[in-house]
Parts: structure tokens; C-alpha cells; sequence
């Protein structure tokens, strides 16, 4: 009880320096500033490329069918010349972990430019925004008409700018839709208003699931609700690029004249204009330090390096730094964490390659019948089996049947079975005991196929063949 709770003076705030919230501590909407730059132009043609992938692969067709296609009615899976099935899914389970782990070394490399400037959520809201720019205008005019009483001019604006929206979402949902049923239903249906109940929901549901995360919930998907965020700063080191503010350089801030000398005013290189605050699609402050709210987008630095031209100064006040370039040393390209994630990623890829290209293209999988055994004209014991034969590949194949490792034992089945592409056939068999007497009552046997074109290609399962023990 003899111990002091220590003590710790606090300044006191000057009321000659008023606070400066940014939007996003605010808690107001957020009304980011146009602008131009080398980071916004490789968003924009990165971002065109994704529409134009998302947006077109769906009309694509492929061998008479569409290109890429989910048929979860009929379990089947088109990817152009490459059809799955379910039993294939331990692929995509590889190729989610090996994406996963992908972004984990884009990540050390320069932190979270998957948010900036590949995301779905990041590109769908940069189209709102520019959808707000075209009908409502500049920032200064959407924060005066968000002010404003409603009038005409209002209501046209703000009727224009959610039409908007919701045509892009209408577009987004059918598109999305169309990758699991035929997009040229979907659309054809639609547009005769003939869409079936089930159809209409999803539709609804992703037009609204994209309207209010890209036009209303925004920057708060990616700063409260993606988890990305929440655990990116444990990815991070010292040699990490991220967008940030070099302090040294631009402190202290505060306004000045183009040609002044404000290096004898005893005045850093920024200006403190609040552009990079106002471009920021999250509404924040980089000058604060990192932000678990900050996406490197770069935005930021578009913004800051356009100031830094117009009154003579060097560019680079705001943009990809690392923690050890911002404290006077050089980054390092080549660290044993990176090198790690590098080679464990292209162990993973050579991996899926490999499964991809070895997976079998012929299926097959047996039920024994409910009867335990059977006893035929002869004397002989029989067992029933119902086999299930998978041609996976896109054309006509001949398959045979026939026993392996199964002394004593004969199949009667067909001598051939011909499957069209993507066929799955239900083969009734029947397997005899020739033997007199049976060895055990429960003995092993093994149905194999084999294509009668290529029998390097071919698949096997097993099953039990039940007899009266001692018979």
C-alpha cells in the first residue's frame, strides 16, 4: 500500500489549434475528391480488366456450352475444356489454401494492395463513387447538396445516382447468378419478366447485397467486417511496403507561399492542405501513422505527389515506404520470410498442377444390393451389386468391366458400356462364386474399368462378396 500510483503530465489542448477531425472519426458519409495520378491509372485498367473478366467470361461459350459453368442442378462443373465433379472438390479446397496463401506473400511484400486495388468490395465502390461524381459532381457540390433542403435539383440528382446503383447491381447480381445457371436464361427470363421464384430471390438478394455494401456500407465492410484487416499487421516487418507519411521530411506542417523559403521558417514539406484526407476512400489521416483502416490504395499519394509538383518540391512526401527506408536504412528485397512463403507458394502451385493433371477422368463406385447372398439354377452363390460409372471427360468413351485379385469369382456384367460426355451410368451387375465351398463367409472383391481406347486410363472399388460359411 506504500507504493505511489505514478503520475504522468498531460498537455493541455491549445484552443488557437483547433482539432481537425478526419470524415471517417467524424462518423459522417464520406465525399472523396477526384483526382489524378499513376496509382488511380493502375487501379482504373486493373480494375477494367477484372469487369471485363467477370463481366464477359459468363457469355463465353465452349463446345456448343457455356464456357464456364456451375451446374450445381447436375453436379458438374465447366471450366472452358475441363469438367469437375464433386469428387474433384479437394482441388479447389488446394486452390483456396494456395490463394490464400498467395495473398499472405503479397501481403509481406507491400501489405494490404489486394484491398487497394483487387477487391471486389474497393472496385464496386470506386464505380459508386463515380457514379456520385457524374450526377451529383464535384466534392465541394455533394457536401453543400447533402446540406441542402430537398428540391427538384435534389431529388433528379439523387434519383439519377441510385438508379445508377442499382443498374450496376442488377448487372452484378445477374452476372454473378449466370456462372451457376445459364446466363442467356437468366437475362432472356428476365427481360420477358418471366423469371422463375427461385431465380428472382438470389437475384434480389445479390442486387441488394451489392447496393448496400458498395453504395452504403463502404469503408465500413473493410475497416468492422472483413478479417483481413484484423490480422494483416501480423504479416508485416520492417521491409514491408506500405503507404505512409515521411515525418522527418514533413514536419513541421503548415501553410506557406510557393516560393518562400519555409526551410528557414523552420517548416517540413507539407503543407497541410488536407488532400489526402479528402481523396482517402476510408476517411482517414496517413499523416497519423498506419491505420488499420488504410487499404494502399494510394489514392493518397496521387494526391500528395500532385501538390508537391505544383509548389516545386520532390514527390514521395506520401507513398510505398518501409519502416526501415522511413528510419534511414534500406529496405530489403530479399528476406528469409519472403524467400519462405515464395518457395512453399511454388511447391503448392507444382503440386496442384500435378493433381490436376493426374486426376482420374473415369469414375466408378458399387453398392451391394440389400440381399445378403443368393443361390442360382446351379447350385453356385451370387451377389448383386449396383456399380456407378462416371465418364468425366467431353466425348464418347467405351468402357470394360472386370474383376481383379478375386480367385473363385466371376462377374456377369456387359462386355463393353458405352457413356457419352459427362455420362453417369448405373450398371447392374452380378459377381459368382464358382468354387464350391468359400474360404470365409465375408471375402473381398474388386470391380476394375478400364478405357478400351487408352488403359493406362482406368479406376477401381472395392466391395465384400458374402457367401454361407462351409457351404
Amino acid at each position: 500500500m506504500s507504493e505511489r500510483i505514478p503520475a504522468q503530465i498531460i498537455e493541455t489542448i491549445d484552443p488557437s489549434k483547433p482539432i481537425r477531425l478526419t470524415p471517417s472519426q467524424a462518423g459522417g458519409p464520406i465525399h472523396t475528391r477526384s483526382f489524378t495520378g499513376f496509382y488511380r491509372n493502375l487501379r482504373l485498367y486493373g480494375a477494367g480488366l477484372l469487369f471485363l473478366i467477370f463481366f464477359g467470361t459468363a457469355w463465353l461459350d465452349w463446345d456448343g456450352r457455356q464456357a464456364v459453368l456451375w451446374n450445381l442442378a447436375e453436379h458438374r462443373y465447366y471450366i472452358f475444356g475441363a469438367t469437375f465433379w464433386p469428387q474433384d472438390f479437394i482441388l479447389l479446397s488446394a486452390l483456396l489454401i494456395i490463394a490464400a496463401f498467395g495473398l499472405f506473400t503479397i501481403t509481406v511484400v507491400a501489405g494490404r494492395v489486394w484491398c487497394g486495388y483487387t477487391c471486389p468490395q474497393s472496385v464496386w465502390t470506386w464505380v459508386f463513387m463515380w457514379a456520385e461524381k457524374i450526377t451529383e459532381g464535384e466534392r465541394h457540390q455533394r457536401v453543400k447538396l447533402d446540406a441542402a433542403p430537398w428540391s427538384l435539383n435534389k431529388l433528379l440528382r439523387r434519383s439519377a445516382k441510385h438508379s445508377i446503383w442499382l443498374g450496376v447491381s442488377l448487372l452484378t447480381a445477374v452476372t454473378f447468378i449466370g456462372y451457376f445457371t445459364p446466363i442467356r436464361d437468366v437475362a432472356g427470363d428476365l427481360l420477358r419478366l418471366q423469371l422463375d421464384g427461385g431465380t428472382l430471390v438470389w437475384v434480389l438478394f445479390f442486387m441488394a447485397a451489392t447496393y448496400l455494401n458498395a453504395g452504403w456500407l463502404r469503408e465500413k465492410v473493410c475497416v468492422h467486417m472483413c478479417p483481413y484487416s484484423r490480422f494483416q499487421s501480423a504479416m508485416f516487418d520492417d521491409d514491408t511496403l506500405l503507404v505512409a507519411y515521411d515525418a522527418k521530411r514533413g514536419e513541421g506542417r503548415g501553410p506557406r507561399k510557393k516560393d518562400s523559403d519555409h526551410k528557414t521558417e523552420g517548416l517540413g514539406d507539407c503543407i497541410d492542405c488536407q488532400v489526402c484526407v479528402q481523396v482517402c476512400p476510408t476517411g482517414i489521416d496517413i499523416r497519423d501513422g498506419l491505420q488499420i483502416d488504410c487499404i494502399s490504395c494510394g489514392a493518397c499519394i496521387d494526391a500528395c505527389d500532385s501538390v508537391m509538383d505544383k509548389m516545386g518540391y520532390a514527390r514521395g512526401l506520401v507513398g510505398y515506404h518501409s519502416e526501415r527506408q522511413l528510419q534511414g536504412s534500406k529496405t530489403q528485397r530479399m528476406r528469409p520470410r519472403l524467400v519462405g512463403y515464395a518457395i512453399a507458394l511454388l511447391l503448392m502451385l507444382a503440386a496442384f498442377v500435378w493433381a490436376l493433371n493426374a486426376r482420374s477422368m473415369l469414375s466408378i463406385d458399387s453398392a451391394k444390393d440389400r440381399s445378403m447372398f443368393r443361390e442360382n439354377q446351379l447350385g453356385q452363390i451370387e451377389n448383386t451389386y449396383l456399380l456407378k460409372v462416371i465418364n468425366k471427360t467431353q466425348q464418347p468413351q467405351q468402357y470394360a468391366l472386370a474383376l481383379l485379385d478375386s480367385p473363385g469369382l466371376r462377374l456377369d456384367a456387359p462386355q463393353q458400356l458405352q457413356l457419352n460426355p459427362g455420362e453417369i451410368l448405373d450398371v447392374p451387375v452380378t459377381v459368382v462364386l464358382e468354387d464350391q465351398q468359400a474360404k470365409t463367409s465375408a471375402m473381398p472383391v474388386h470391380f476394375a474399368i478400364h478405357n478400351l481406347a487408352d488403359s493406362r486410363e482406368q479406376a477401381q472399388t472395392r466391395s465384400t462378396f458374402l457367401s454361407p460359411r462351409g457351404r
